[in-house]
């Protein structure tokens, strides 16, 4: 069997023009690995570049502008509920912070929207969502106020407060057996895509500036798209998983 070798190291720098965007203020760092080598005399070169954008101290304020709000993310959780002590690899990565600084707002219409979260709310916002910051010796999200599946002001999802057009859902129970009897084994159970409302938001926006309001309710048992929102464990263990309500195709009864 081919043996491989793998070496890594990392380079930081200033002032990269050659990458777009980045300011001379800018400290961006690349890991760069060595080419694999195997001992058959064949080379595989690999790449792999990740750039962090660091303001620099002396930038006091970081000021979002528009729609966009600025997040203090939330530090992973380095212990289990147990207390057993998690490894970095271990450890996943928060979706959640505090908001600090806001925008002033967008236009619907002819209507001046105000953002519709404030300073110091607790936020739980889209996995993938913004562009990280390191502001102040702390890491920040700068992203769009859609982007903010809701309010969450305790450690709890089923207390989250859905914004705009999202719903929160608690997830339906995966039927244990089939339909002849026979146990189904974890990996056997089939993940439900049916649940019920536990909260709504207000609605979008219409071009005049007031709120649609969704055509769903709590309480409501809906049928919804299998791969759309974002899974959440609520602490008594129940899945709930938040969505637009776009992304719920019907009522069921």
């Amino acid at each position: 069997m081919a043996s491989t070798q793998l070496t890594a190291s990392s380079i930081s720098g200033n002032g990269f023009a050659s990458f777009e965007g980045l300011r001379s203020t800018c400290i961006v760092k690349t890991v760069s690995f060595a080419p694999l080598k195997h001992n058959n005399s064949r080379s595989f070169s690999r790449l792999v570049v990740k750039a962090a954008t660091t303001v620099a101290p002396k930038y006091t304020t970081l000021k979002p502008l528009g729609d966009r709000v600025l997040v203090k993310i939330k530090t992973a959780e380095e212990k289990t509920v147990g207390g057993i002590l998690l490894p970095v690899t271990a450890q996943s990565k928060p979706n959640g912070g505090e908001v600090v600084a806001v925008g002033e707002g967008h236009s619907a219409g002819k209507i001046k929207v105000d953002i519709s979260v404030k300073t110091g709310a607790q936020v739980i916002y889209s996995k993938y969502a913004g562009t990280e910051v390191e502001f102040d010796g702390s890491k920040h999200l700068i992203l769009k106020e859609d982007d903010i599946v809701g309010i969450l002001e305790t450690d709890d999802v089923k207390d989250l407060q859905p914004l705009n057009d999202r719903v929160l859902i608690k997830v339906a129970e995966a039927e244990e057996k089939t339909a002849g009897g026979l146990l189904l084994t974890e990996a056997a159970k089939e993940k439900p895509s049916i649940g019920t409302i536990i909260a709504v938001g207000p609605g979008p926006l219409d071009e005049e500036g007031n709120r649609k309001p969704l055509s769903v309710s709590p309480g409501n048992t809906v049928l919804y798209s299998k791969y759309a929102g974002s899974e959440f464990k609520g602490a008594d263990g129940s899945d709930y998983i938040t969505l637009r309500v776009s992304d719920v195709m019907a009522v069921l009864s």
